[in-house]
């Protein structure tokens, strides 16, 4: 019988349930997702921490992960190795989720919440992931990482980061308005809470502007708006946004445009960023529709070549 490798042995199935993890983020409204990435990063805590990377670790990577979605993309959807591959890969990345969580740090939210909460965005980038596009992985995933982290913010309520003087000035405030909207029979003006709080005017103000930063809304809530069939914000809420993948595009090639020449940058501009057709350009340009053909399909292929040859960046060290 074979033995397995210590790197075998630790290894860490993604479809395990998880520990006994009380995080805030934990189960509700995410689904097994959420549950994997707290298993996840519980897990990973006993056999190392995620750190951070030199260059020639992240090269490893680059060539790790190739390796791995290579060898998803060849496996039967039914089979068993998937999920050992999608946890690799998981792993692998963990230290791409920890740069970017650690952005949002000081914010209001433990660390550990916002490691899971963009290991929930990575697995959902691995899932998604097309390897055809010539674009790293890493590239790849970032929006995601990033974009499940700031929906978690949106969700906990604050839309932007407010101090927490000015969130319990909020709630006295609050609370003021409806004593002396009670006693006086109409609403207090900025004057009288300032005097029934013992602050100044600004201060009131600035914490009544503070509350257009705060917002409560319940998921299950069906849209006001709509009829009694109408479908809920937990329905409609983090769908997949199919402008993405232009977006990431544009992102990539946008380098390789830069080094183009001035006449054919302008030639794909007008194609493929303003819709012209071909006979449109050639008009405009004072040339003949073959020769813009020609001079598309030159400059197709010369992209084409630099995309199978750009560098990932790695991210940059955590201050």
């Amino acid at each position: 019988m074979r033995r397995a490798s210590p790197a075998q042995s630790r290894r860490v199935r993604l479809d395990c349930p998880g520990g006994t993890h009380q995080s805030g983020v934990r189960g509700g409204r995410w689904g097994p997702d959420r549950d994997l990435a707290v298993s996840q990063h519980d897990r990973y805590r006993v056999s190392g921490s995620v750190t951070s990377r030199g260059s020639d670790d992240l090269a490893q990577i680059r060539v790790r992960s190739a390796a791995l979605f290579a060898a998803l993309e060849e496996l039967d959807h039914s089979a068993e190795e998937r999920a050992s591959l999608r946890d690799d890969l998981v792993r692998l990345h963990l230290p791409l989720v920890e740069h970017f969580a650690r952005r949002f740090l000081n914010r209001g939210e433990p660390f550990d919440d916002l490691l899971q909460v963009g290991t929930i965005g990575l697995i959902k980038a691995i899932d998604r992931f097309d390897t055809g596009r010539g674009v790293e992985f890493s590239t790849y995933a970032t929006p995601t990482i990033v974009g499940e982290i700031k929906r978690h913010f949106r969700d906990r309520g604050w839309a932007i980061r407010v101090p927490r003087r000015l969130q319990e000035l909020r709630i006295t405030i609050a609370g003021a308005t409806g004593e002396l909207t009670q006693a006086l029979g109409r609403a207090p003006t900025v004057k009288e809470l300032a005097i029934a709080l013992g602050v100044s005017d600004e201060e009131i103000i600035e914490g009544l502007e503070s509350a257009n930063a705060y917002s409560t809304l319940s998921l299950d809530a069906p849209d006001s708006g709509g009829d009694d069939g109408a479908l809920s914000m937990i329905e409609v809420i983090g769908g997949d946004d199919e402008a993405l993948a232009h977006v990431e595009n544009r992102e990539t090639i946008k380098p390789l445009l830069e080094a183009l020449d001035p006449r054919d940058k302008h030639i794909l501009t007008l194609r493929f960023f303003k819709g012209m057709t071909q006979s449109q350009i050639a008009a405009e340009i004072g040339i003949s529709q073959m020769h813009v053909s020609r001079l598309l399909a030159r400059t197709l292929t010369q992209l084409r070549a630099s995309l199978t040859e750009l560098p990932a960046e790695p991210p940059a060290e955590p201050r």
